[in-house]
């Protein structure tokens, strides 16, 4: 499912226009980013946890000329799926 029938499932089941649920979608993709961005943790309970997890600095290695190298401390997402989520998925 990509992000235009997501907006159409979200709008024939909320019962509002695709354009509203579009907008709707496109401002909790922007809330989420922004929260995370933050370091805060974004939780939908049941659904999912979004929170910002930090990377330590590494040595990798080029995997083309095998020289290794440094690889700075960075910072990532962590979702971790939530009851119903694990529940959908098991079917």
């Amino acid at each position: 499912m990509n992000r235009t029938e997501l907006a159409s499932a979200i709008a024939q089941q909320a019962d509002v226009s695709a354009k509203d649920a579009a907008a709707v979608l496109s401002a909790m993709g922007d809330v989420i980013c922004e929260t995370i961005g933050k370091g805060e943790k974004v939780s939908l309970p049941g659904l999912m946890t979004i929170e910002r997890v930090e990377r330590s600095a590494r040595t990798g290695r080029n995997p083309r000329t095998g020289e290794t190298m440094e690889i700075p401390a960075s910072f990532g997402a962590k979702l971790s799926a939530g009851s119903a989520l694990k529940a959908a998925a098991k079917g």
